[in-house]
Protein backbone atom coordinates (compact mmCIF):
# COMPACT_ATOMS: atom_id res chain seq x y z
CA UNK A 1 0.00 0.00 0.00
CA UNK A 2 1.34 3.41 -0.95
CA UNK A 3 1.81 5.65 2.07
CA UNK A 4 4.13 8.48 1.09
CA UNK A 5 4.98 11.06 -1.58
CA UNK A 6 7.75 13.58 -2.15
CA UNK A 7 7.26 17.18 -3.24
CA UNK A 8 10.23 19.05 -4.75
CA UNK A 9 10.41 22.79 -5.48
CA UNK A 10 13.48 23.68 -7.56
CA UNK A 11 14.69 27.25 -7.11
CA UNK A 12 17.71 29.10 -8.43
CA UNK A 13 19.50 29.00 -5.07
CA UNK A 14 17.96 26.12 -3.13
CA UNK A 15 15.83 23.07 -3.77
CA UNK A 16 13.03 22.73 -1.22
CA UNK A 17 11.96 19.18 -0.48
CA UNK A 18 8.95 17.82 1.38
CA UNK A 19 8.08 14.33 2.57
CA UNK A 20 4.32 13.79 2.85
CA UNK A 21 1.79 11.13 3.66
CA UNK A 22 -0.66 10.41 0.85
CA UNK A 23 -3.28 12.19 2.98
CA UNK A 24 -1.30 15.41 2.60
CA UNK A 25 0.38 15.63 6.01
CA UNK A 26 3.82 17.20 5.77
CA UNK A 27 6.12 14.93 7.78
CA UNK A 28 9.40 16.70 7.12
CA UNK A 29 10.87 19.43 4.96
CA UNK A 30 14.44 20.38 4.19
CA UNK A 31 16.58 22.12 1.57
CA UNK A 32 19.60 21.25 -0.54
CA UNK A 33 21.66 23.70 -2.63
CA UNK A 34 20.92 24.17 -6.32
CA UNK A 35 24.21 23.36 -8.02
CA UNK A 36 23.92 25.29 -11.27
CA UNK A 37 27.41 24.72 -12.69
CA UNK A 38 27.63 23.01 -16.10
CA UNK A 39 24.00 23.82 -16.95
CA UNK A 40 22.77 22.42 -13.64
CA UNK A 41 23.76 18.87 -14.54
CA UNK A 42 23.83 17.90 -10.85
CA UNK A 43 20.34 19.11 -9.93
CA UNK A 44 18.32 16.00 -10.77
CA UNK A 45 20.94 13.54 -9.44
CA UNK A 46 21.10 15.60 -6.22
CA UNK A 47 17.32 15.37 -5.83
CA UNK A 48 17.40 11.61 -6.41
CA UNK A 49 20.19 11.20 -3.86
CA UNK A 50 18.29 13.28 -1.29
CA UNK A 51 15.22 11.08 -1.76
CA UNK A 52 17.25 7.89 -1.40
CA UNK A 53 18.92 9.25 1.73
CA UNK A 54 15.60 10.19 3.31
CA UNK A 55 14.09 6.77 2.64
CA UNK A 56 17.18 5.06 4.09
CA UNK A 57 17.03 7.33 7.14
CA UNK A 58 13.37 6.47 7.73
CA UNK A 59 13.71 2.79 6.85
CA UNK A 60 11.04 3.09 4.15
CA UNK A 61 10.99 1.02 0.96
CA UNK A 62 10.36 2.64 -2.41
CA UNK A 63 7.35 0.38 -2.82
CA UNK A 64 5.63 2.49 -0.17
CA UNK A 65 6.12 5.73 -2.14
CA UNK A 66 3.53 6.88 -4.68
CA UNK A 67 5.97 9.10 -6.53
CA UNK A 68 7.78 12.41 -6.77
CA UNK A 69 6.18 15.68 -7.79
CA UNK A 70 8.25 18.68 -8.82
CA UNK A 71 8.02 22.35 -9.66
CA UNK A 72 10.70 24.03 -11.78
CA UNK A 73 11.12 27.56 -13.16
CA UNK A 74 10.04 28.19 -16.74
CA UNK A 75 7.33 26.81 -19.02
CA UNK A 76 6.76 23.06 -18.60
CA UNK A 77 4.62 20.90 -20.88
CA UNK A 78 2.08 18.41 -19.58
CA UNK A 79 4.62 15.65 -20.34
CA UNK A 80 7.09 17.24 -17.91
CA UNK A 81 9.42 18.77 -20.48
CA UNK A 82 10.95 22.17 -19.69
CA UNK A 83 11.35 24.13 -22.90
CA UNK A 84 13.81 26.72 -21.67
CA UNK A 85 15.15 28.03 -18.38
CA UNK A 86 17.80 30.71 -18.25
CA UNK A 87 18.68 30.26 -14.56
CA UNK A 88 19.24 26.51 -14.78
CA UNK A 89 20.55 26.45 -18.34
CA UNK A 90 18.09 23.73 -19.38
CA UNK A 91 16.71 23.43 -22.91
CA UNK A 92 14.11 20.84 -23.95
CA UNK A 93 14.88 18.79 -20.84
CA UNK A 94 12.52 15.95 -20.02
CA UNK A 95 12.56 16.45 -16.27
CA UNK A 96 9.83 13.91 -15.48
CA UNK A 97 11.47 11.13 -17.48
CA UNK A 98 15.02 11.79 -16.25
CA UNK A 99 14.04 12.15 -12.59
CA UNK A 100 11.92 9.01 -12.86
CA UNK A 101 14.88 7.04 -14.17
CA UNK A 102 17.14 8.38 -11.40
CA UNK A 103 14.70 7.67 -8.55
CA UNK A 104 12.94 4.58 -9.83
CA UNK A 105 9.66 6.30 -8.94
CA UNK A 106 6.82 7.87 -10.95
CA UNK A 107 7.59 11.55 -11.44
CA UNK A 108 5.44 14.40 -12.68
CA UNK A 109 5.34 18.15 -12.27
CA UNK A 110 5.21 21.56 -13.85
CA UNK A 111 6.13 25.22 -13.67
CA UNK A 112 7.01 26.44 -10.17
CA UNK A 113 4.35 29.16 -9.98
CA UNK A 114 1.62 26.86 -11.26
CA UNK A 115 2.83 24.27 -8.77
CA UNK A 116 2.60 26.77 -5.89
CA UNK A 117 -0.91 27.60 -7.10
CA UNK A 118 -1.85 23.93 -6.85
CA UNK A 119 -0.45 23.90 -3.32
CA UNK A 120 -2.60 26.86 -2.31
CA UNK A 121 -5.61 25.21 -3.94
CA UNK A 122 -4.97 21.92 -2.11
CA UNK A 123 -4.08 23.11 1.38
CA UNK A 124 -3.92 26.90 1.35
CA UNK A 125 -5.74 30.13 0.54
CA UNK A 126 -7.46 28.80 -2.58
CA UNK A 127 -8.75 25.59 -0.99
CA UNK A 128 -12.41 26.63 -1.15
CA UNK A 129 -12.32 27.72 -4.81
CA UNK A 130 -12.52 25.67 -8.01
CA UNK A 131 -11.79 28.71 -10.18
CA UNK A 132 -9.05 31.04 -9.01
CA UNK A 133 -5.95 32.94 -10.05
CA UNK A 134 -2.90 32.51 -7.84
CA UNK A 135 -0.51 35.45 -8.28
CA UNK A 136 3.04 35.49 -7.01
CA UNK A 137 4.68 38.86 -6.49
CA UNK A 138 8.40 38.42 -6.04
CA UNK A 139 11.37 39.11 -8.28
CA UNK A 140 8.85 38.82 -11.09
CA UNK A 141 5.09 38.54 -11.52
CA UNK A 142 3.43 35.32 -12.63
CA UNK A 143 0.22 33.41 -12.06
CA UNK A 144 -1.40 30.02 -11.99
CA UNK A 145 -4.78 30.04 -13.71
CA UNK A 146 -7.01 27.46 -12.04
CA UNK A 147 -10.20 26.47 -13.87
CA UNK A 148 -12.51 23.77 -12.50
CA UNK A 149 -9.76 22.65 -10.15
CA UNK A 150 -7.10 22.27 -12.83
CA UNK A 151 -4.17 24.53 -13.67
CA UNK A 152 -4.24 25.75 -17.26
CA UNK A 153 -0.93 25.13 -19.03
CA UNK A 154 -1.44 26.48 -22.54
CA UNK A 155 0.12 25.07 -25.71
CA UNK A 156 3.71 25.36 -24.46
CA UNK A 157 3.13 25.57 -20.71
CA UNK A 158 3.32 29.38 -20.66
CA UNK A 159 -0.25 30.24 -19.63
CA UNK A 160 -0.41 32.63 -16.68
CA UNK A 161 2.50 34.91 -17.59
CA UNK A 162 0.49 37.96 -16.54
CA UNK A 163 3.66 39.81 -15.62
CA UNK A 164 4.19 40.33 -19.33
CA UNK A 165 0.88 41.99 -20.06
CA UNK A 166 1.86 45.34 -21.56
CA UNK A 167 0.69 48.10 -19.23
CA UNK A 168 2.90 51.11 -20.02
CA UNK A 169 3.05 52.21 -23.65
CA UNK A 170 5.59 54.99 -23.03
CA UNK A 171 8.24 52.77 -21.40
CA UNK A 172 11.63 52.63 -23.14
CA UNK A 173 13.58 50.37 -20.74
CA UNK A 174 13.36 46.68 -21.63
CA UNK A 175 11.87 44.05 -19.36
CA UNK A 176 13.85 40.87 -18.70
CA UNK A 177 11.72 39.17 -21.36
CA UNK A 178 12.97 41.61 -24.02
CA UNK A 179 9.69 43.50 -24.29
CA UNK A 180 8.97 46.93 -22.83
CA UNK A 181 6.24 48.20 -20.52
CA UNK A 182 5.46 44.82 -18.92
CA UNK A 183 3.52 44.72 -15.64
CA UNK A 184 6.47 42.94 -14.06
CA UNK A 185 8.56 46.09 -14.47
CA UNK A 186 6.30 47.88 -11.95
CA UNK A 187 4.31 45.33 -9.94
CA UNK A 188 7.13 43.04 -8.76
CA UNK A 189 9.38 43.51 -5.72
CA UNK A 190 12.15 44.70 -8.01
CA UNK A 191 9.72 46.94 -9.88
CA UNK A 192 8.59 48.63 -6.68
CA UNK A 193 12.21 49.33 -5.72
CA UNK A 194 13.01 50.74 -9.16
CA UNK A 195 9.98 53.03 -9.08
CA UNK A 196 10.85 54.23 -5.58
CA UNK A 197 14.48 54.94 -6.44
CA UNK A 198 13.44 56.77 -9.59
CA UNK A 199 11.01 58.91 -7.62
CA UNK A 200 13.60 59.66 -4.94
CA UNK A 201 16.03 60.84 -7.62
CA UNK A 202 13.47 63.01 -9.39
CA UNK A 203 12.10 65.00 -6.47
CA UNK A 204 12.93 66.53 -3.09
CA UNK A 205 9.84 65.25 -1.28
CA UNK A 206 10.76 64.30 2.31
CA UNK A 207 10.56 60.56 2.85
CA UNK A 208 11.76 57.96 5.32
CA UNK A 209 12.94 56.04 2.27
CA UNK A 210 15.83 58.47 1.96
CA UNK A 211 17.29 57.25 5.24
CA UNK A 212 17.60 53.48 4.66
CA UNK A 213 17.92 50.77 2.04
CA UNK A 214 14.96 50.83 -0.33
CA UNK A 215 13.18 47.48 -0.46
CA UNK A 216 9.61 46.57 -1.33
CA UNK A 217 8.98 45.98 2.40
CA UNK A 218 10.40 49.40 3.26
CA UNK A 219 8.16 51.03 0.67
CA UNK A 220 5.02 49.34 2.02
CA UNK A 221 5.98 50.06 5.63
CA UNK A 222 6.41 53.73 4.73
CA UNK A 223 3.11 53.66 2.85
CA UNK A 224 1.32 52.27 5.92
CA UNK A 225 2.85 55.09 7.98
CA UNK A 226 1.48 57.73 5.59
CA UNK A 227 4.73 58.61 3.78
CA UNK A 228 3.74 60.74 0.76
CA UNK A 229 6.43 59.52 -1.61
CA UNK A 230 5.86 55.86 -0.72
CA UNK A 231 2.14 56.39 -1.20
CA UNK A 232 2.72 57.63 -4.72
CA UNK A 233 4.83 54.57 -5.53
CA UNK A 234 2.34 52.10 -4.05
CA UNK A 235 -0.58 53.73 -5.85
CA UNK A 236 1.32 53.38 -9.12
CA UNK A 237 2.04 49.75 -8.29
CA UNK A 238 -1.67 49.19 -7.61
CA UNK A 239 -2.61 50.86 -10.89
CA UNK A 240 -0.43 48.55 -12.99
CA UNK A 241 -1.26 45.33 -11.14
CA UNK A 242 -4.95 46.15 -10.85
CA UNK A 243 -5.09 46.75 -14.60
CA UNK A 244 -3.35 43.42 -15.31
CA UNK A 245 -5.70 41.48 -13.07
CA UNK A 246 -8.73 43.20 -14.57
CA UNK A 247 -7.57 42.03 -17.99
CA UNK A 248 -7.03 38.52 -16.64
CA UNK A 249 -10.49 38.42 -15.05
CA UNK A 250 -12.14 39.33 -18.34
CA UNK A 251 -10.67 36.17 -19.86
CA UNK A 252 -10.93 33.56 -17.08
CA UNK A 253 -13.64 34.89 -14.69
CA UNK A 254 -12.21 33.48 -11.41
CA UNK A 255 -13.98 33.28 -8.09
CA UNK A 256 -10.98 34.75 -6.33
CA UNK A 257 -7.43 36.04 -6.66
CA UNK A 258 -4.95 34.47 -4.24
CA UNK A 259 -1.93 36.73 -3.70
CA UNK A 260 1.41 35.22 -2.69
CA UNK A 261 5.13 35.85 -3.04
CA UNK A 262 7.40 38.06 -0.96
CA UNK A 263 5.42 41.26 -1.56
CA UNK A 264 2.30 39.60 -0.09
CA UNK A 265 3.83 40.03 3.37
CA UNK A 266 2.54 43.61 3.15
CA UNK A 267 -0.82 42.07 4.07
CA UNK A 268 -4.14 43.86 3.95
CA UNK A 269 -2.60 47.12 2.74
CA UNK A 270 -1.48 45.32 -0.40
CA UNK A 271 -4.89 43.73 -0.98
CA UNK A 272 -6.66 47.07 -0.54
CA UNK A 273 -4.59 48.94 -3.11
CA UNK A 274 -4.87 46.12 -5.66
CA UNK A 275 -8.64 45.92 -5.21
CA UNK A 276 -9.00 49.68 -5.54
CA UNK A 277 -7.53 49.73 -9.04
CA UNK A 278 -8.90 46.36 -10.06
CA UNK A 279 -12.44 47.64 -9.49
CA UNK A 280 -11.62 50.80 -11.39
CA UNK A 281 -10.54 48.94 -14.54
CA UNK A 282 -12.46 45.67 -14.61
CA UNK A 283 -15.67 45.24 -16.59
CA UNK A 284 -18.76 45.19 -14.33
CA UNK A 285 -19.48 41.47 -14.67
CA UNK A 286 -16.22 40.62 -12.88
CA UNK A 287 -16.05 43.45 -10.36
CA UNK A 288 -17.01 41.58 -7.19
CA UNK A 289 -14.18 39.08 -6.90
CA UNK A 290 -12.51 38.03 -3.68
CA UNK A 291 -8.88 38.90 -2.99
CA UNK A 292 -7.18 36.57 -0.50
CA UNK A 293 -3.64 36.34 0.86
CA UNK A 294 -1.86 33.05 0.25
CA UNK A 295 -1.42 30.90 3.35
CA UNK A 296 1.40 28.44 2.69
CA UNK A 297 4.26 30.87 2.12
CA UNK A 298 7.45 29.18 0.92
CA UNK A 299 5.87 25.74 1.42
CA UNK A 300 3.31 26.22 -1.36
CA UNK A 301 5.68 24.74 -3.93
CA UNK A 302 6.33 21.47 -2.12
CA UNK A 303 2.63 21.02 -1.34
CA UNK A 304 1.72 21.65 -4.96
CA UNK A 305 4.45 19.33 -6.19
CA UNK A 306 3.17 16.52 -3.97
CA UNK A 307 -0.37 17.12 -5.24
CA UNK A 308 0.70 16.29 -8.82
CA UNK A 309 1.25 12.72 -7.71
CA UNK A 310 -1.78 12.47 -5.45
Amino acid sequence: MKKYVFGVDVGGTTIKMGFFTVEGELLEKWEIPTRRENNSENVLPDIAAAIDNKLAEKGIAKEEVSGVGFGVPGPVTKEGVIQMNANLGWRNKHVAKELGELTGLPCMGGNDVKTAGLGEMWKGGAAEYDNAVFITLGTGVAAAIIVEGKVILGAMGAAGEIGHIKVEMEETVACGCGGVGCAEQYASATGIVKMANKKLAECDTPSVLRDAEVTSKAVFDAYKAGDALATEVVEKFGHYLGYSLAATAAVVDPEAFIVGGGVSKAGDALIEVIQKYYKQYVWPGCREKKFVLAKLGNDAGIYGAASYVL
